[in-house]
């Protein structure tokens, strides 16, 4: 039997002329969880439909859309109707819904709504367990894979905010078999070296198949029973994974984490320069004060200066010693006429005074004068007072 040679297109060609014709595959129910739900801006909806073994990409076009109650959500569990096309651009096979039915909640959503209702009861999402993260990190640990997107914003985003800030990389699985232990190793591995101020735990965008290790409970705990301030920074803005609840602090992305974790040295050098001015016009302040103060406290002191009082004082001094002197040389002339006058006096009535002339005193032993001749005794012994001195005898006739 001879099989003709068949190009890409008419390979896909023939598969969607089977598919077609397919009476199955043009009616189908599928029941599975949403998951990478994607609205797009024409109004067509892009998501998978998943269970525990396998995937199948969905796609319902804008006028289908319009006819949803609501638009479902990630971890939600559907039944959709439709049939499944074949894309011949790409090769590709996709369901081309019709309708959405809700199914209840997804199994995954079920356990991340009741492990984190577990996790609340128990006070792990408390404020006051909530560890401060440090302003200034100088060395920062980083749990997440070495080669993914996410490691490289923290990395682009730490070194445009300071140069200096070191980072220590753990490797680690991020999504998958294994990769919630892998993280909880990871946040051992930098508590057991104490080499880090704080820790992000962190990966990229995906959907909540792909970001189901950060919902894990282990890593929860570990997060938890950290001693060093943990930042998670999982997905985009709208992810909310069991980690984000539990860590210090949650950043909406890896980029937003590594904003939180280094301090932006240009904003240092801005305060630097901001405190150095303030100080500097407070130093000027107060010197300005200073001075005024000590101008001050030198004209009091120049209005009440020793130096002024010991001149006045020696002014007094000299004036009270000049009154002095004036009043003992008037003490002394008044004295020295009295004395002199007193002196004239003295010599006017001096008995001796009239013994220069030729006139002499003869007292007896006693120093009695003698006036009389009868005073004048044979024997008596006399002395007789000239004016230049005496002369001692005895009487004898």
């Amino acid at each position: 039997m001879y099989l003709k040679t068949l190009s890409v297109s008419e390979v896909n060609e023939y598969i969607k002329k089977i598919t077609d014709k397919d009476f199955i595959l043009n009616n189908l129910t599928v029941k599975g969880e949403i998951s990478n739900l994607k609205l797009h801006s024409s109004g067509h909806l892009y998501f998978s439909i998943k269970d525990e073994n396998s995937k199948l990409s969905c796609v319902m076009f804008s006028s289908n859309v319009n006819m949803l109650d609501s638009i479902p959500y990630d971890g939600e569990s559907v039944e959709v109707k439709g049939k499944i096309g074949i894309y011949l651009k790409e090769g590709s096979y996709q369901l081309y819904c019709i309708s959405i039915k809700k199914a209840g909640a997804g199994l995954l959503y079920e356990k991340y709504n009741k492990l984190k209702a577990k996790l609340l009861d128990e006070g792990l999402f408390d404020d006051k367990f909530k560890k401060p993260i440090p302003y200034i990190a100088k060395n920062i640990g980083i749990v997440t894979s070495p080669t993914s997107a996410a490691v490289r914003d923290v990395i682009r985003v730490s070194k445009r905010r300071n140069t200096n800030v070191n980072l220590i990389i753990y490797p680690s699985l991020v999504q998958g078999k294994g990769a919630s232990d892998n993280i909880c190793k990871g946040i051992e591995y930098f508590n057991n070296n104490n080499s880090v101020d704080v820790i992000i735990v962190c990966r990229g965008g995906g959907s909540i198949e792909e970001l189901w290790a950060f919902n894990e409970e282990n890593v929860a705990r570990s997060i938890f029973d950290s001693k060093i301030p943990i930042v998670s920074g999982v997905g985009h803005e709208t992810d909310f994974t069991i980690a984000d609840f539990v860590s210090d602090y949650r950043a909406s992305t890896p980029s937003a984490a590594a904003e939180v974790c280094v301090v932006n040295i240009e904003d240092i050098n801005d305060k630097i320069e901001k405190y150095m001015s303030l100080i500097k016009k407070s130093l000027n302040k107060m010197i300005a004060d200073e001075y005024s103060s000590l101008k001050l406290y030198k004209s009091i002191l120049n209005y009440n200066s020793p130096l002024k009082t010991i001149v006045n004082d020696k002014k007094m001094i000299n004036d009270a010693e000049s009154m002095l002197k004036r009043n003992i040389n008037d003490i002394i002339k008044e004295k020295r006429d009295k004395f002199h006058h007193c002196n004239t006096l003295l010599q006017a009535y001096n008995p001796y005074a009239v013994l220069g002339k030729g006139y002499s005193i003869i007292t007896d032993e006693e120093g009695k004068t003698l006036y009389k001749v009868d005073d004048f005794k044979e024997g008596r012994e006399v002395r007789i007072i000239l004016s230049d001195g005496e002369i001692n005898k005895k009487l004898i006739n």
